[in-house]
């Protein structure tokens, strides 16, 4: 097996698999993975559209999530290390969720935490679409995310391609999964797996033979 990149970074919408995968991950190139925050006190105001829960629970991850990643020591660590996501997904929700103006303070914190970690040398983007979503989220185990309107789905899909479209920081493989299930098959998962031993250049899409 070649040599794993030294930090991967799984990255796409809620429900799609980013925890799973970036476990696998780990486990398969002998490395250690890091999971994204869970665990937000102003999570439930922001989807019950209180005043100022949006910019509360956006500083609160971006803080949790910028000490996390620098306290991991990444650049020093002797093993590949995996995230279930990047830190540029803070931004991206930012401006989902926050209207100018905190988006002008939030933004001088993000500029300044972001220069201070370092890029990924590649990131596995698990697209989703809307339906995709939706269908993950009327599982009894969703939780408070089960009310998440279908409009902020929609809009946060988008953002995300958006964000791919131009993203550059690192190599991108871009895993379809209204049509791979990593999460359910076992064999598509296996397939990813077995696609990742292989360099991945640029921007390239996997796609199982038996989808």
């Amino acid at each position: 097996m070649r040599k794993a990149p030294h930090y991967i970074a799984i990255e796409g919408p809620l429900r799609v698999g980013k925890t799973k995968l970036a476990q696998a991950l780990a486990d398969h190139f002998h490395g250690r993975s890091i999971l994204d925050l869970v665990d937000n006190p102003h999570l439930e105001g922001l989807y019950l559209g209180r005043p100022g829960a949006a910019l509360r629970a956006q500083m609160q991850f971006l803080i949790g999530r910028y000490r996390q990643l620098a306290e991991a020591g990444i650049a020093r660590s002797q093993m590949p290390v995996v995230t279930d996501y990047l830190f540029e997904k803070d931004k991206l929700h930012a401006y989902l969720n926050l209207n100018d103006d905190e988006i002008e303070v939030y933004d001088t914190y993000y500029q300044f935490f972001r220069r201070q970690l370092p890029d990924p040398d590649l990131t596995v983007y698990l697209k989703a679409t809307p339906e995709t979503l939706r269908a993950r989220l009327t599982n009894e185990r969703a939780g408070l995310e089960s009310g998440i309107p279908g409009a902020y789905l929609e809009s946060a899909v988008r953002a995300y391609d958006h964000f791919f479209e131009r993203y550059k920081s690192a190599d991108v493989l871009v895993v379809d999964t209204a049509r791979t299930d990593i999460v359910n098959r076992p064999q598509d998962l296996r397939d990813l797996l077995e696609e990742l031993a292989r360099p991945v250049t640029g921007t390239q899409f996997f796609l199982p033979l038996g989808s």
